[in-house]
């Protein structure tokens, strides 16, 4: 299985829909929520190339992006040979 990890925040709607679609899937995640621990917002700017907004989604150490994104792996069909890795 691959390390997936998303930076969400529990008032994020994007980020409840990221992670149905993750669970759906089966597929494990580590969760950093960025608004009980705001320290880990830097660290998610820096590895999102400077993306702020929530969810930020990576697979073993790829930035997906956010929800958007990730649905749009998952339309495309390419989501899953990524989480088959």
């Amino acid at each position: 299985m691959p390390n997936v990890e998303i930076y969400s925040s529990p008032l994020c709607g994007f980020c409840h829909a990221a992670k149905r679609l993750l669970n759906q899937k089966g597929v494990e995640f580590t969760e950093y929520n960025v608004l009980t621990d705001p320290t880990l917002k830097p660290k998610m700017i820096e590895r999102a190339n400077g993306g702020r907004t929530v969810p930020q989604i990576f697979i073993d150490d790829v930035h997906v992006g956010g929800c958007d994104d990730l649905y749009a792996l998952e339309s495309a069909g390419k989501l899953d040979p990524l989480l088959a890795a």
